[in-house]
C-alpha cells in the first residue's frame, strides 16, 4: 500500500583532454555507433524539450533529431539524485594495515588478466556473512584500482538499504553509472541522441529501468579504446527481482563488449543469499581467506589499547578466535574494551570479553540493553531511524526525539545554545553508538550496518528488547511518531515566524523566504506536518484506534502549516477543505475508514479535485477509492448489484489512469459527468446504484453523462447509460446539440453512433445552433462510415 506524504557530482578520476575517448577519431566511432543504434532502438526516455535558438537545429522530415550542449546537460542533470554517494562517502576507509590482500588474491589477479576475459566474462563476486566487511573491502578496491590503472574508467555504485527509494533501486544504480560514464568520457555524451524529444509530454525527466538499459549499453559499445571497471557493492540490499534482472542485463552487455573487443568488467560484493547463478565470473568468498584473518589481526594490534601484558595478549587472540570473520563485531567489541580499560577496569577485561555475545545481533541486544540509562531517548531514536518515512537530518532526529521526551522543552533552535556538536552527542548517546550521520552533503542519520536493522525487525529484536512494544511494535512505533510530530506541532511557528494569515504564493521569493525561516528554527517542522497522518494511518492500519485523533485533530492549524510547506501553489488547500478530502488524497485508507463522514465522499467543495473521490482518483489513491466502496457495501447482503459492481472494479485492470494529476474540478460539471466523461463506467454504475446521484442530472453547460460520454467516445459508458434506460437519448444541452450531434468528435464514434442509432429515439436530422446536422458534421469531416450509417438512418 502507498500512502503518500503530506545531487553531488562524482569526482572526475580521469582527465577529458588526456582521454583517448575525446579524440576527434574516437568521436566519429561513437556518433556513428549512435547513429545505428538510433535505427532499431524503441526504448525511448520521455523527456523535457529545450527550445531551439535557431531554425537550422529543427529538424527536416524524417531526420534524426541531434541534441545541442544545454539539452546534454539538462539530460545529465536529471541523472542526477539526493544522496547519489551517501553510502560511498560514509563507509569508512579501510584501516591502513588492512585489505591489501585483496590485489594479490588469484581472484582478482585473474579478473584484471585481458588474457582470461573470455573465462569469466569480467565478472568478479565478492560473497562474505553479514559484518564481515565487504563495502569497506570494494571500497578500497575501486580506490586502488582507480590509483594503480588510470588509463581505466572507474565508476561505482553502493546500494543502501537503509538509504531512500534511488539509492536502493537498479534505476538509482543505472542513473549514477551512466552519469560517472557521461562525465568521464563527455565524447559518450550523443548516446543521447537516442532519446526522442518530439514525445516529451512531461516537464520532468522521467528515467525508466528500459531507457537507461539502453543508452548504458550504447554507452559500452561506443567506447572504444577505453576500458571501463565498475564496482556494485551490496547487492542484497536491493530487491531480488531487480538484481536478476540487473545481473541479467549486465551479462548481456559483457557478451557484446567482448565480442566487440572490449574491455569491460564489473566487481560485485553481497551477502551469501540470495543465491544467484551467473554463467560466468570469478567468486571470492570472504571465510576461511588468510588475508581477511589477517586484516582482523592487523586490526586489533593497531585499534585494541588495551596494553601488551600478558593479559591484554590473551584477550586479543580470544577476541580474534571469537570474532569469526565478522568484522564489524571486531570493531563494536574494540570499542567496548577499550572503554574499560580507560576506566582503569583492565582486571575486567577477560570477563566482561566471555559476557560479550559472539553472534553479531545478539551482541547488538546486549549494546542496547546493558544500561538503562536515558531509555526512552534509546527507543525512539530507535523508531525513527526504522520508521521515519525518509532518513532524517541529525537536526530533525535532535528535535524528533525530544519532542517525544521532552515536549515540554520545545521552541523554536536555538543555534547559540544546541550546537551541531551537541547534536551529534545526543545522537551518539541517544543509539548507542549504532547510529551515525552521513558524509553526503545532505547529512543524514542511519545505523552503521545493515545487519542492526535486520535484527531488529527480522528477528523481532525489538520486541524481544523492549516487551512493552508487544508484538504489535510497529503499530506502537507509527503511534508513538505521530505523537511526536502533534507534540512539535504544538510550537506556535506561525507567530514565531511572524507570518502572516494570507501567506504569498507558494512560488514568490517571500514564501521561500518563509520556508527557509521555518527550515532553520524549526527543523522537525516540516517532516511533523507532513507525516503526521501517515503516521496516524499506519497506526490505525496495524489495530491501534484513531478515531480520538480524528475527532481531535486540528485540521485548520494543519492546513496553514501544510500550506506553508507546498512549493507549488495549485498544491496548496483552501481553508475549508475537509479532512476527508485531505485523506484521501493522501491514500490514508486506514484513517478514511474510521472518518464519522465516510459516505461524504462526493461532497464538492473549492478543492482542485472537487470531491473526496477525485481526490483519490486524481492522485492514484486507490485503496483509499477502494475504502470509499467498501463503506457502501458493508452493510448490503452478498450477490446484491453493488456488491457485484465492486467485485468488477477490483477485477478491472484499467480502472487506474483514467483521471490524471493535472485534473482540476469545475463547480460548472457534476460528478457522474466526469466519470462518464473519463469512462469509468463501473463507478458510474456504482454511483448510480446507490441513488446518490440523479441519473439524468445536467450541469452548467447542459449536458448530461450521456453526453459526456457520447463526446469522448466510451461507447462502452454509452452503452451502459442506454441500458438503465432514464436518459432522453436526444435532449439538447446549451448549444443545441444531441449526444449523436457530440459523437461525431470522438475517436470510436462508429461504435456510439450506432449505438445511438440503434434506440430509435434520435433525431438523425437535429440542428445545433450552429445549423449543423450530424450528417452535415459527418461529411464535413470526412467520416465516411458516419455517413453511410446516417444515411441508413433518415
Amino acid at each position: 500500500m502507498t500512502r503518500r506524504t503530506l545531487g553531488e557530482e562524482h569526482p572526475s578520476t580521469v582527465s577529458a583532454t588526456n582521454n583517448p575517448a575525446n579524440t576527434f577519431e574516437h568521436q566519429g566511432q561513437i556518433n556513428g555507433a549512435v547513429a545505428t543504434a538510433a535505427a532499431r532502438t524503441n526504448k525511448i526516455l520521455s523527456v523535457n524539450p529545450v527550445k531551439r535558438d535557431t531554425a537550422s537545429s529543427r529538424p527536416r522530415g524524417g531526420e534524426k533529431l541531434s541534441l545541442n550542449q544545454e539539452q546534454k546537460r539538462m539530460l545529465l542533470d536529471s541523472l542526477r539524485f539526493d544522496q547519489i554517494d551517501a553510502r560511498q562517502m560514509t563507509i569508512k576507509n579501510a584501516h591502513a594495515k588492512t585489505c591489501k590482500w585483496l590485489v594479490k588474491s588469484p581472484e582478482y589477479v585473474n579478473w584484471l588478466d585481458a588474457a582470461k576475459l573470455d573465462k569469466h566474462h569480467g565478472f568478479l563476486w565478492i560473497k562474505g556473512k553479514p559484518g564481515t566487511g565487504k563495502s569497506t573491502l570494494i571500497k578500497f578496491a575501486l580506490a586502488n584500482t582507480r590509483k594503480m590503472m588510470k588509463d581505466r574508467i572507474m565508476i561505482s555504485f553502493f546500494f543502501n538499504a537503509l538509504g531512500e527509494g534511488l539509492e536502493k533501486s537498479t534505476v538509482g544504480t543505472y542513473q549514477s553509472l551512466l552519469l560517472q560514464l557521461l562525465e568521464r568520457i563527455p565524447a559518450l555524451q550523443c548516446v543521447f541522441d537516442l532519446l526522442d524529444l518530439s514525445k516529451s509530454s512531461t516537464s520532468e525527466h522521467q528515467w525508466s529501468v528500459e531507457s537507461l538499459k539502453t543508452l548504458f549499453e550504447q554507452a559500452i559499445q561506443s567506447l572504444g579504446e577505453s576500458s571501463v571497471v565498475c564496482f556494485i557493492d551490496a547487492l542484497d540490499e536491493c530487491e531480488e527481482r531487480q538484481i536478476r534482472d540487473m545481473l541479467s542485463f549486465l551479462e548481456h552487455v559483457s557478451e557484446l563488449a567482448i565480442s566487440a573487443g572490449i574491455e569491460f568488467r564489473v566487481c560485485f560484493s553481497s551477502r551469501h543469499y540470495p543465491h544467484i547463478t551467473i554463467r560466468k565470473s570469478l567468486d571470492l568468498v570472504l571465510e576461511g581467506q588468510e588475508g581477511h584473518s589477517q586484516d582482523i589481526i592487523n586490526y586489533l594490534d593497531s585499534e585494541l589499547k588495551i596494553g601488551h601484558s600478558k593479559a591484554a595478549e590473551q584477550v586479543r587472540t580470544e577476541l580474534q578466535e571469537k570474532a569469526s570473520g565478522i568484522f564489524m563485531w571486531v570493531i563494536l567489541v574494540v570499542g567496548i574494551l577499550n572503554k574499560e580499560y580507560d576506566i582503569g577496569r583492565i582486571h575486567a577485561l577477560r570477563r566482561r570479553l566471555d559476557e560479550i555475545p559472539s553472534d553479531l545481533h545478539e551482541l547488538f541486544h546486549d549494546i542496547l540493553t546493558r544500561d538503562s540509562n536515558n531509555r526512552d531517548e534509546l527507543v525512539l531514536c530507535v523508531q525513527w531511524v526504522l520508521f521515519s518515512t525518509q532518513p532524517l537530518s541529525p537536526e530533525q532526529l535532535y528535535f524528533a526525539i525530544l519532542s517525544g521526551v521532552e515536549p515540554e522543552t520545545l521552541s523554536r533552535w536555538d543555534h547559540e545554545e544546541i550546537t551541531r556538536d551537541v547534536i551529534e552527542r545526543f545522537i551518539l548517546n541517544s543509539s548507542k553508538g549504532l547510529a551515525e550521520i552521513t558524509k553526503s552533503k545532505s547529512q543524514k542519520v542511519r545505523f552503521i550496518h545493515e545487519s542492526i536493522k535486520d535484527f531488529l525487525l527480522k528477528e523481532n529484536g525489538l520486541g524481544n528488547i523492549w516487551p512493552a512494544l508487544g508484538i504489535n511494535f510497529q503499530g506502537q512505533s507509527h503511534e508513538q511518531l505521530k505523537k511526536c510530530c502533534l507534540n512539535y506541532m504544538d510550537i506556535d511557528a506561525f507567530t514565531l515566524l511572524k507570518l502572516p494569515e494570507s501567506l504569498p504564493k507558494a512560488s514568490s521569493r517571500e514564501a521561500v523566504d518563509y520556508r527557509q525561516s521555518a527550515a532553520s528554527e524549526f527543523p522537525f517542522l516540516d517532516y511533523a506536518v507532513r507525516n503526521v497522518l501517515y503516521h496516524a494511518d499506519v497506526a490505525a492500519g496495524s489495530g491501534i484506534a484513531q478515531k480520538g485523533f480524528i475527532q481531535t485533530f486540528r485540521l485548520a492549524d494543519w492546513i496553514k502549516l501544510d500550506n506553508l510547506f507546498k512549493k507549488n501553489e495549485v498544491r496548496r488547500h483552501t481553508q475549508e477543505v475537509s479532512l476527508l478530502y485531505v485523506l484521501a488524497e493522501g491514500n490514508m485508507s486506514n484513517l478514511i475508514k474510521v472518518h464519522p463522514s465516510i459516505l461524504s465522499w462526493l461532497e464538492v467543495g473549492n478543492e482542485r479535485y472537487g470531491p473526496p473521490l477525485f481526490a483519490a482518483l486524481a492522485t492514484g489513491s486507490e485503496e483509499a477509492v477502494i475504502t470509499f466502496l467498501q463503506a457502501h457495501i458493508l452493510n448490503q447482503p452478498p450477490g446484491t448489484r453493488l456488491h457485484n459492481l465492486y467485485g468488477q472494479y477490483l477485477q478491472d485492470e484499467g480502472r487506474q489512469g483514467k483521471f490524471k494529476r493535472d485534473f482540476k474540478f469545475s463547480n460548472r460539471r457534476t460528478v457522474p459527468s466526469y466519470l462518464a466523461e473519463h469512462g469509468d463506467k463501473v463507478l458510474l454504475a456504482f454511483l448510480f446504484e446507490t441513488g446518490e446521484v440523479d441519473v439524468n442530472f445536467k450541469d452548467q453547460d447542459g449536458r448530461t453523462p450521456l453526453s459526456r460520454a457520447a463526446g469522448k467516445g466510451h461507447d462502452v459508458v454509452v452503452k451502459l447509460l442506454l441500458e438503465i434506460g432514464k436518459f432522453d437519448v436526444d435532449f439538447k444541452d446549451n448549444t443545441g446539440r444531441t449526444p449523436l450531434l457530440w459523437a461525431k468528435r470522438a475517436r470510436h464514434r462508429q461504435a456510439v453512433v450506432k449505438l445511438l442509432l440503434e434506440t430509435g429515439k434520435v433525431d438523425v436530422d437535429s440542428k445545433d445552433k450552429d445549423g449543423g446536422t450530424p450528417l452535415s458534421w459527418a461529411v464535413r469531416n470526412g467520416h465516411e462510415t458516419v455517413v453511410k450509417l446516417l444515411q441508413l438512418a433518415l
